[in-house]
């Protein structure tokens, strides 16, 4: 996968140190790119597809989400990385489906998606606490997001 910002990004990091910067212009390639890396969740796609649920980046997909067992809390190890994918699958069905809504990375690269409103969502953080506590809901936060 060609992504043309990491290598600036990585010249501008010194031993996790952000380095400030003026603002970007927009970039679509760079929108793109971040969007296509943001949207793989390989390890959550996998274990969907072991339970016969294949994700669309849909809103329905979030929903069929929420009723699977789960059986991923029974690996400590794993449980966290499913819910980073979870969170990013979610951020992706949002800014695919819901006007307005994009993709914005905090300085030291923590991923939100930033709706029309301004209003930003921690969907990493959503992810996890619907992996480990099945609350919220997936389809809630979409639902919440897609009204504001």
């Amino acid at each position: 996968m060609n992504i043309p910002f990491l290598d600036n990004w990585l010249k501008r990091h010194d031993a996790g140190q952000v380095q400030s910067e003026p603002a970007a212009e927009y970039d679509p390639e760079r929108e793109a790119a971040i969007a296509e890396l943001l949207s793989e969740c390989e390890l959550l796609r996998v274990r969907a597809g072991q339970a016969g649920l294949e994700l669309d980046d849909s809103p329905a997909s979030l929903a069929a989400l929420d009723q699977l067992p789960p059986r991923w809390r029974d690996d400590p190890e794993e449980l966290p990385w499913l819910g980073n994918d979870a969170g990013l699958y979610l951020g992706t069905v949002i800014v695919r489906t819901v006007p307005g809504a994009a993709w914005h990375i905090w300085p030291g690269g923590h991923p939100v998606v930033q709706l029309a409103s301004g209003r930003e969502i921690s969907v990493v953080e959503a992810g996890l606490d619907w992996a480990v506590n099945g609350a919220p809901q997936l389809s809630q936060v979409y639902a919440e997001a897609a009204e504001a």
